[in-house]
């Protein structure tokens, strides 16, 4: 990608922005602002092999939620090395971390951005097929492998710019640990990890580069595991002796089903059965179904919530069994700030897509091929324009940094380093994301962070 010196960071943007009686008494003009903005840049550009080392790293360790031991070590070790100061353990979660580098008063600027994988999403980086690299393994089949990398590259660029020109302020980076069972930033919330911070800019993967203000598409959730418990019999010896609580956990599902029928079209609703019992000839003493319940507002969510309960005790009830639940996860709906958007896509409209190659086009137009996509455009090549509030409500998936996003000012950065068109949460959406389309999406990302 060639280098815009008239690049506009938010970063930068959110220290002038916050700094300005300073930089007013020291009479930086806007000449000595816009070079400042353009070494931010060139240092992106300088790092860009880091970077791609970072982002091939952390898809290499591929870890689950509240597994993600490797990838933090990683990160925050180099985090180290630059002069971060790691506070660990956040919230009681053993993986997650805060990295803070300060320098006198000024603005407190966080970065965030999730780092788990997917279950069963094992990929080799760059095969236009399904090809595991480990058959069953986790895999990064949403891309979170690339969001950190990207925090850090942007931070680092900040940082030396910082020192050159003694500005004053902090950057704090952190992740969303176990962000795909909506598990841990609520808790962050909760326990003040944002207070005191002025802004947040959050980064996510996606196949463009893009930010919107206001109300978000998409929902809010809570994630819900119910457990019934009865008595074990031998099966075909005494079967009238046992309460089945896999008896319990299917009568649930059957009710709920029942009721999806009649939910509002913009609700959503899944589950798994996570522990259906030990085996056949054994009647069931614990069982337990899992579920996300999903709406567009915090009233409906718990709406929800409380049907599913009457439906689980009803199931108890005709089984004889007992019931409990445990909340694993939560998010509010996202809303996001409408001045650090704004800030933030007119430094898209400078920094452009990544100037992608023949070979990075043809890899994703195998993929979209293998995939079976009505659509073989590959890569994007046009930017999307600044998205707006929704007028009407449209629902679909949860990210907990709505929780965030009604604490302090945020925005989530989508940067381009994955291919369109694909289904998500699934092993080909890490067919590109230890690829030299992950790479560039990354420092274009970087750029304009």
């Amino acid at each position: 990608m060639q280098l815009k010196v008239t690049l506009t960071k938010v970063f930068i943007v959110c220290f002038l922005l916050l700094q300005s009686n300073l930089l007013a008494q020291r009479n930086f003009d806007d000449d000595q602002i816009e070079s400042m903005k353009a070494r931010v840049s060139e240092i992106v550009i300088e790092n860009k092999k880091l970077s791609q080392v970072m982002v091939d790293k952390i898809f290499s360790f591929s870890e689950l939620g509240f597994h993600e031991n490797e990838s933090s070590n990683y990160l925050t070790g180099i985090l180290e090395k630059n002069g971060f100061k790691i506070e660990r353990g956040l919230s009681g979660i053993p993986t997650a971390w805060i990295a803070k580098w300060s320098k006198g008063n000024g603005p407190v600027i966080a970065l965030g951005s999730d780092v788990d994988c997917i279950p069963k999403a094992s990929q080799y980086p760059g095969v236009a097929y399904h090809k595991p690299i480990v058959e069953g393994a986790p895999g990064h089949g949403e891309g979170h492998n690339a969001g950190i990398p990207l925090n850090i590259t942007a931070a680092l660029a900040v940082q030396q710019v910082m020192k050159e020109n003694d500005l004053e302020g902090t950057l704090i980076l952190w992740p969303g640990i176990a962000e795909e069972l909506v598990a841990s930033k609520a808790w962050f919330v909760r326990d003040g990890l944002f207070k005191g911070i002025d802004a947040c800019i959050f980064t996510h993967v996606s196949s463009n580069m893009g930010v919107s203000w206001g109300a978000s598409s998409g929902t809010g959730l809570i994630s819900v595991e119910f457990t019934f418990e009865g008595d074990a019999a031998h099966a075909a010896g005494a079967p009238w002796r046992g309460k089945s609580a896999a008896d319990a956990t299917e009568l649930m599902n059957i009710g709920w089903n029942y009721k999806r029928e009649h939910l509002d079209p913009l609700k959503r609703s899944h589950s798994i059965i996570s522990d259906g019992g030990d085996q056949p000839n054994v009647v069931p003493s614990k069982s337990s179904i899992w579920y996300y319940f999903r709406d567009i507002t915090y009233e409906g969510i718990m709406e929800m919530f409380e049907t599913s309960k009457d439906i689980a005790k009803g199931a108890a009830l005709m089984t004889g069994t007992k019931m409990s639940y445990k909340i694993l996860g939560t998010a509010w709906p996202r809303h996001f700030n409408k001045s650090i958007a704004e800030t933030m896509h007119k430094n898209i409209e400078v920094v452009g897509l990544p100037d992608w190659s023949e070979k990075d086009q043809i890899l994703a137009k195998a993929v979209q091929k293998e995939l079976g996509n009505k659509s073989l455009d590959g890569l994007a090549n046009e930017l999307r324009p600044l998205g707006l509030p929704v007028e009407r409500p449209v629902s679909g998936g949860s990210d907990d940094i709505g929780d965030v996003s009604w604490t302090i000012p945020t925005v989530t950065l989508r940067f381009p380093s994955n291919i369109p068109g694909l289904p998500g949460h699934h092993w080909s959406n890490a067919i590109a994301m230890a690829t030299p389309i992950a790479h560039k999406g990354v420092t274009a990302g970087a750029q304009v962070e």
